[in-house]
């Protein structure tokens, strides 16, 4: 909806800001496409610069709860398992797992935020030219909007997809397709 490279608060160089989905389930693709999207900033930082700032704090934040929710939350990793942690932590468990478990999702977390940085090195160095016409034109106007930026690069390359178990008027299709399938 907005990018801006005006700082908004302590460490941060700018921000993009998007428009709410209301989602109620979230695929494990779309978890590591947000990651891929907010470790944007940090690896264009690296492929302009070939260094890293503070800059990223925020979004390294969110990237690590997403990644640990997860592995340790929805069961979206192989090698933890299908388990979620999540309630017996609610619960008042301290440590509901094993060490080796504990090192086990910390090292997997890293792993998917890793590739998950690499995956968007690569887009970026890919994309460099729109890449940096996106810069010149931030540092001209500061702030761009969603059309700003379709005028730049172009439309996505793909449609937005609707969400899983969610209908266009915000309705939620589980019930709708219960009400299909029962015989009561």
């Amino acid at each position: 909806m907005k990018v801006t490279i005006v700082p908004r608060g302590i460490g941060t160089l700018g921000y993009a800001q998007y428009l709410p989905k209301e989602e109620y389930i979230t695929r494990t693709e779309a978890f590591l496409d947000r990651m891929a999207m907010t470790l944007g900033g940090r690896a264009a930082e690296k492929i302009v610069f070939d260094k890293i700032s503070t800059g990223a704090q925020n979004d390294l934040d969110q990237v690590t709860k997403m990644a640990y929710g997860m592995v340790a939350v929805y069961g979206m990793n192989d090698k933890v398992g299908n388990v979620s942690f999540y309630g017996m932590q609610q619960d008042n468990f301290n440590k509901p797992y094993s060490d080796e478990t504990a090192t086990l999702i910390d090292d997997e977390v890293r792993n998917i935020i890793a590739e998950q940085y690499e995956r968007a090195q690569n887009l970026l160095t890919e994309r460099r030219e729109e890449l940096n016409k996106l810069a010149e034109q931030l540092l001209e106007k500061e702030v761009l909007l969603k059309s700003d930026v379709e005028k730049l690069i172009g439309p996505r390359p793909f449609s937005e997809q609707e969400p899983l178990f969610t209908s266009e008027n915000g309705h939620d299709k589980y019930d709708e397709i219960f009400d299909e399938n029962s015989e009561a």
